[in-house]
């Protein structure tokens, strides 16, 4: 019945997902398509959600829901709410199974609803075995082979069971698991294990070898967006936990701490220039070129902190190899500082009097980009050495290294050559 439902389109989506009133918003669920029923509660905001009712309604729409779907929604309900729910759904036992693991492992993410064949059977006994099993619509992605204590022993490709002979022994024909994972194994690491072996499924095991479910390609899918959306969101300053629909109050709670700690280290780039206002009071055409050495090394240094996350998200420093890549962020720094330092250092000959402060804008270019590169490298691999998110605060450090340095270089240099 679920499947004549129907689908949702993306402008529906958004309009259902800025709902505030929940009667609606259950009704209209309910006309929906499980799956799209999922995907616009998890993306409701959480007040929302807490507000909806127990009632048959509600029950009718989490009820077609796949079991990982509807752990994942219920567990975002009110405390009434989730008791109703788990006494009068179907599956009630297992969804609350589910519920007793983190979200974000790979017990959160797992589905219990496999396809499992013994290894004593034959290939003919285990078609007929899996037309019984598929007799709900459930799609089979993967068949796990499971000795009577139901530890997973291997699994069965679907196109050996149309191939090879239907007498032959289930136990001859099954093959190795690419890979299996531990429910406590946090979703990041999942998905990397399926993208690195092109896996469809991957089963998920507990330390006997028992087999608890499975976890799809779908649920992956979800799991990088989530994941890519919160490293968006932390690398920008603004908290993970910062609904994406939500109201104005939301996002000034998120955003305004990281605001504060961006001004306080402002104060410490302004506090170079205060030191150095008798230099630019003498020289006032420094001060077209604060902001220029400024923006151009709180740029590169922005360059360096996304590339460095980005492969630390991905596992892809070791810890022996951390200042090599630091060494090359700096190395890269200073190549693009010598670039860019001759281009600024000709337009300043030509737009001012003599070559020297050519030249010291040139020095303050190079050395202002390497430190760019230094500290893009360098902050994040700290801040993660330490325990720390690197994607959350290296930007405010990185830019204030970057405005601090390039205004000291610059001032300093010019206080040195010039006056």
């Amino acid at each position: 019945m679920s499947e004549e439902r129907q689908r949702l389109t993306s402008d529906e989506l958004n309009q259902l997902v800025a709902t505030t009133e929940p009667a609606r918003l259950v009704e209209r669920l309910a006309e929906l398509h499980p799956d799209d029923s999922a995907e616009v509660m998890r993306l409701v905001p959480e007040d929302t959600l807490k507000q909806l009712k127990p009632e048959p309604e509600l029950l009718h729409v989490v009820e077609d829901m796949a079991d990982d779907d509807a752990a994942d929604v219920i567990a975002e309900l009110s405390s009434d709410t989730q008791e109703y729910l788990l006494e009068e759904l179907t599956e009630g036992d297992t969804v609350e199974a589910l519920l007793a693991y983190h979200p974000e492992t790979a017990g959160g993410l797992m589905t219990t609803t496999v396809a499992t064949v013994r290894v004593d059977i034959t290939v003919g006994e285990a078609i007929e075995v899996l037309r019984r099993q598929s007799e709900d619509g459930d799609e089979v992605y993967q068949v796990f082979v499971v000795d009577e204590g139901a530890r997973l022993r291997g699994i069965l490709p679907l196109d050996r069971l149309v191939l090879v002979q239907p007498a032959r022994p289930v136990a001859a024909v099954m093959q190795e698991p690419v890979a299996t994972v531990a429910p406590s194994l946090d979703q990041e690491q999942v998905a990397r294990t399926m993208a690195r072996y092109n896996l469809t499924t991957v089963p998920v095991v507990d330390a006997r070898g028992i087999l608890l479910g499975q976890i799809t390609f779908d649920d992956v899918i979800d799991v990088v967006e989530a994941e890519q959306t919160e490293d968006i969101l932390k690398f920008a300053g603004a908290s993970s936990d910062e609904e994406l629909g939500g109201g104005w109050f939301e996002a000034v709670k998120s955003r305004l701490p990281w605001l504060y700690l961006n001004l306080l280290t402002a104060f410490l780039a302004g506090g170079v220039v205060y030191v150095f206002q008798s230099t630019i009071s003498r020289m006032v055409a420094l001060a077209v070129w604060m902001p220029i050495i400024a923006g151009m090394g709180g740029n590169a240094g922005t360059q360096a902190l996304a590339v460095t996350v980005r492969r630390l998200a991905l596992g892809m420093i070791p810890k022996d190899r951390a200042w090599r890549v630091i060494g090359k962020e700096a190395f890269v720094g200073a190549v693009n500082g010598v670039a860019n330092g001759i281009v600024v250092a000709i337009v300043a000959t030509i737009i001012h009097e003599g070559p020297m402060l050519g030249l010291v804008v040139l020095g303050a270019m190079w050395g202002n980009l390497i430190v760019a590169g230094f500290a893009g490298a360098f902050i994040p691999l700290v801040l993660e050495r330490f325990g720390v998110d690197p994607a959350v605060a290296s930007s405010i450090f990185v830019t204030t290294f970057t405005d601090v340095c390039g205004f000291l270089l610059l001032l300093g240099l010019a206080s040195t050559v010039l006056l």
